[in-house]
């Protein structure tokens, strides 16, 4: 089990939400499946790159367009948030760097206040 896969009990929450077809070729495991999913989603990486112990990219990238457009998603974060009793905590950040040239110049800002008092003399 890696650092970030789902543990017994979050499996155990998601488990019975998940869409379930007994009929036609035997799915992959959707344990499996979705570990890859949160990989991917937390690292960001393409999917062509998910770990092959995620089982094939093609059926994670599959999978998360399907229940997405089912509505799955939201019914499994609920599920889990109530599990927690509410006790989830998400950030989400963007960190963006500056070009090297930008980093150090100084702003050149006239005070816009004077440039209105000087506009209406």
């Amino acid at each position: 089990m890696a650092r970030f896969d789902l543990t017994d009990f979050e499996w155990s929450v998601i488990e019975p939400l998940l869409p379930n077809k007994p009929r036609g070729v035997a799915r992959v495991d959707d344990r499996r499946v979705l570990n890859g999913i949160f990989w991917r989603l937390r690292t960001g990486a393409p999917w062509a790159d998910i770990p092959a112990r995620y089982g094939p990219h093609t059926t994670c990238v599959n999978r998360f367009n399907r229940w997405r457009k089912a509505g799955v998603w939201d019914r499994l974060l609920q599920a889990v948030s109530k599990a927690y009793d509410g006790d989830i905590v998400m950030i989400d950040s963007s960190s963006i760097r500056v070009h090297q040239h930008a980093a150090n110049t100084q702003k050149k800002m006239s005070d816009p206040v004077a440039w209105v008092a000087r506009g209406a003399a």
